[in-house]
Formats: structure tokens, C-alpha cells, sequence
């Protein structure tokens, strides 16, 4: 991928990088749409590339805020929540709910009613307004949360949740992580890099569509070590989903103990 960051002073090249954006089904816990960019594109340009059917619920994190791409799905009534940026500028218009909550108790502390500026194009003259919710809310640990929806119909507690739905998405690239070749990279190009992670995006999913069709109870971890173990064996892929281990139990024999049937003479 194209060097990004700053230019080394060993006049060495610069590291090249690249972020992977992903769309994933709350249902299924697959990959609905990926998208592979260069590191130093801000993230917010992946929203474009989306096409939500209408009604649908999008989650992300705040580095997608795009204040003219939230005004384009609201026309098309897709609804979103995602956190405020810390930098946000905003116009509290009526302040809906408020409580103070102790100290070790989570829940939220606040609704607002706010407007936001964005522009439709830069250099353009008269601002448009954004018409948005704004969930303030305390976890258990303490941590202030600002969330931001254009949904006026969920309660303030499932603008929280659906915001806490958001960390599937992290245990995707966990699993993606620790169960697939991702430490290192088998080629220096950017199509070998392109390809070895779509490899491995495609593996993923046929590996979920495995242990889904085979109702398995196993963990994805313990599915994709049988896989690999067994991939070339005459053995139905299912059988070994269902009946195989990643270990198996250690027999202990005595060395002095007598078979069963058999008769002990002792001559002195």
C-alpha cells in the first residue's frame, strides 16, 4: 500500500499501511460489505460506498461522523446511532430528560434535543441544520458516553444498547485475529496483501456457515483448528465438527496390573 506517516530520518521508506471497513449483520455476526482502503483515507469516506435498504439501523464508532452523509439517510429514512465528536458544535434546543444517578450506578443521565451545522458543499454560504438526539449515559464504570440518533421512536436506554451492540464488530477481527494467518503478510504487493486478506475474510465466513449448519456448540476457535487439521482427510467436514476434539484423553495403563481373565500363577 502507498507509504503513509511521516518520512523517516534514516531517509528509509516509509511505512505503508491499510484499514479494512467492515458492515456486519448484528443477526448473523458475518461480513454484509467490506471495503479495503489506504491507512492515511479518513474513515468517514467508507460511508459512501454503503446502500442500506430503507428502515434499516446502522451502528459505528465517531471517526464516521459525517454530518451531510447523516442528512442524506435521514431522507431516505435509514436511522444510525454513533457517538459525538468531543469537538462537535451544537445548539441544545430543549433539554427532554435529565437525573442524577449514584455514583456506582449506571444509566442515563440526560436527553437532548439538538441541532447541528453542516454545509452541502465547501465554500457554501448558508449552513444546513441537522435535527438529532443526544443520549448522554454513564456505564459501570464510570465512563461518560454522548450518543447521537436521528431515531425519535427507541427509548434513550436503546440508543445506549445499540451503541453497546457495536463491539460484535470487535470480536469479528478478534476472531479474525487468532484464528487466521493475519500476523504476517506472505507478499510485499498490494494486490498479495489485497488477496490474502480477502482469503481470509472468505474462510471466515465459510467456517460460520459451518458451525451454524452443523449446530455445533464447539467454540469458532476449536471448529477452525479441526478444519485445519483435517482439511485434506476423506472425513465429511460435519462429522468432524460434530464428533472430533482438538485433544484427546491420555490413557493410563499399569504396568502391574492383571488383564481381566487371565489367571496369576506365582511359583517361588
Amino acid at each position: 500500500m502507498k507509504g503513509v506517516g511521516r518520512n523517516r530520518k534514516d531517509d528509509g521508506r516509509k511505512k505503508g499501511g491499510l484499514k479494512v471497513h467492515m458492515l456486519t449483520d448484528i443477526h448473523s455476526d458475518s461480513a454484509k460489505f467490506v471495503k479495503i482502503s489506504e491507512a492515511k483515507l479518513h474513515d468517514r469516506n467508507f460511508l459512501q460506498h454503503l446502500v442500506l435498504p430503507q428502515g434499516s439501523m446502522i451502528v459505528f464508532d465517531k471517526a464516521y461522523n459525517h454530518y451531510l452523509q447523516f442528512a442524506q439517510w435521514t431522507k431516505e429514512k435509514v436511522d444510525y446511532v454513533c457517538r459525538l465528536k468531543d469537538n462537535a458544535v451544537y445548539e441544545v434546543q430543549e433539554v427532554i430528560f435529565e437525573q442524577e444517578l449514584p455514583k456506582d450506578r449506571a444509566g442515563v443521565l440526560k436527553e437532548e434535543h439538538i441541532h447541528l451545522k453542516y454545509s452541502l458543499k465547501k465554500g457554501a454560504k448558508k449552513d444546513q441544520t441537522l435535527c438529532l438526539r443526544k443520549v448522554t449515559y454513564r456505564d459501570d464504570k464510570g465512563r461518560i458516553y454522548q450518543f447521537i440518533t436521528n431515531n425519535w421512536e427507541i427509548t434513550n436506554e436503546e440508543v445506549a444498547l445499540m451503541y453497546k451492540y457495536r463491539w460484535t464488530i470487535e470480536l469479528v477481527f478478534k476472531k479474525l485475529k487468532q484464528n487466521f494467518q493475519l500476523h504476517f503478510f506472505y507478499s510485499e504487493s498490494e494486490n498479495g496483501i489485497r488477496t490474502q486478506i480477502w482469503v481470509t475474510l472468505i474462510a471466515h465466513l465459510l467456517l460460520t456457515v459451518l458451525k451454524r449448519l452443523s449446530k455445533s456448540n464447539k467454540a469458532f476457535s476449536t471448529i477452525a483448528a479441526l478444519v485445519r487439521i483435517h482439511f485434506i482427510s476423506h472425513l465429511s467436514l460435519y462429522w468432524v465438527i460434530e464428533n472430533g476434539r482438538r485433544s484427546y484423553q491420555k490413557r493410563v495403563r499399569s504396568r502391574n496390573k492383571v488383564p481381566d481373565g487371565v489367571q496369576l500363577l506365582l511359583f517361588n
